[in-house]
């Protein structure tokens, strides 16, 4: 039997929502998964990371780790992976490789885990949970987690905002990145940053998406720090401002920059800034409302019209 396992990229932070806010995004990394006499692991695109031992694979690692969860072992199994989501550009690829192997192990398995299984198992694999709780449910999510283990989400599937991704062609690793913020945060600072963040929030559920951008641009957690590990980013996001956007940040932790446009000026967005910015790719992107899907053929892209929910694991 083979499965075809959909996995959604994820944007991160959206500004001032510091590893909390996510997205899906509608790039993705599709797995094709059976079982096998021996593993192994074919490439079928770029955007994919080459390794000589299938065990070394994040993928393996991740669906060999949820196997050992639940007391059993994954077996062998061959993958063809093709990917649409750049490696360490801030797009949620680790996240979503993950997933996948969350959900390998889940469908060679049996394991029938429900969602919040599965985040559950790739927060305690990533460390938060922003990223796989937006590929994993798809849409808009807040999420966090505890230090009892406890892991909160929200998610909605009801915003319709389009972004443009400006991707640069060198990798930030996310350690990098992080390796820069400050231990602590003064008063002041952490409170206009929390203000900015619900703020960002609100505008984005009532798709005041003017207001969202503003907030966008507002955050104090880890902006400030990062922008100078990615050249022009300062002038790409005044550039971005001038040409429309309502709004530009760093995508997760960088280097991609995600700009928040009007829905259908996508394309005029971007003939303005690809010219100002050659060492940029700028993609046009939307928000997937499936989440990860895992079918037996290529799977749909339905957009789902389940409403907001608020829930605890």
């Amino acid at each position: 039997m083979t499965w075809t396992i959909s996995i959604p990229a994820s944007t991160a932070n959206l500004g001032p929502g510091f590893d909390s806010i996510g997205i899906a995004l509608d790039k993705y990394l599709e797995v094709e998964v059976e079982l096998a006499p021996q593993p192994s692991i074919e490439n079928l695109t770029e955007n994919l990371p080459v390794v000589s031992d299938p065990a070394d694979h994040l993928i393996v690692q991740a669906a060999s780790k949820t196997a050992a969860m639940h007391g059993l072992e994954l077996p062998a199994c061959a993958l063809r992976l093709k990917s649409e989501i750049p490696l360490a550009r801030g797009m949620g690829s680790s996240a979503s490789a993950v997933v996948a192997g969350i959900e390998v192990a889940n469908q060679l398995l049996e394991l029938q885990l429900t969602a919040h299984d599965k985040l559950k198992i790739a927060t305690m694999i990533e460390g938060h949970p922003d990223n796989a709780a937006a590929s994993i449910f798809g849409g808009f999510t807040i999420s966090s987690s505890t230090d009892y283990g406890e892991i909160h989400v929200f998610h909605s599937y009801h915003i319709n905002a389009s972004f443009v991704l400006a991707i640069p062609s060198f990798e930030l690793k996310t350690e990098l990145a992080r390796n820069v913020l400050p231990e602590h945060y003064t008063r002041p600072i952490a409170t206009q940053a929390s203000a900015s963040a619900n703020l960002l929030v609100a505008a984005f559920l009532s798709q005041s998406f003017e207001q969202a951008g503003i907030y966008m641009e507002e955050d104090l957690f880890h902006e400030p720090y990062r922008l100078d590990l990615i050249p022009h980013s300062r002038a790409l996001k005044i550039a971005a401002k001038k040409a429309g956007a309502f709004g530009t940040c760093i995508s997760g932790a960088g280097p991609t920059l995600l700009s928040l446009v009007q829905k259908g000026k996508e394309m005029e967005f971007i003939s303005q800034m690809k010219d100002s910015f050659p060492s940029f790719e700028f993609v046009p992107t939307s928000i997937n409302k499936t989440g990860i899907v895992s079918l037996k053929q290529k799977p749909s892209k339905a957009v789902s019209k389940r409403p907001p929910q608020l829930s605890s694991i």
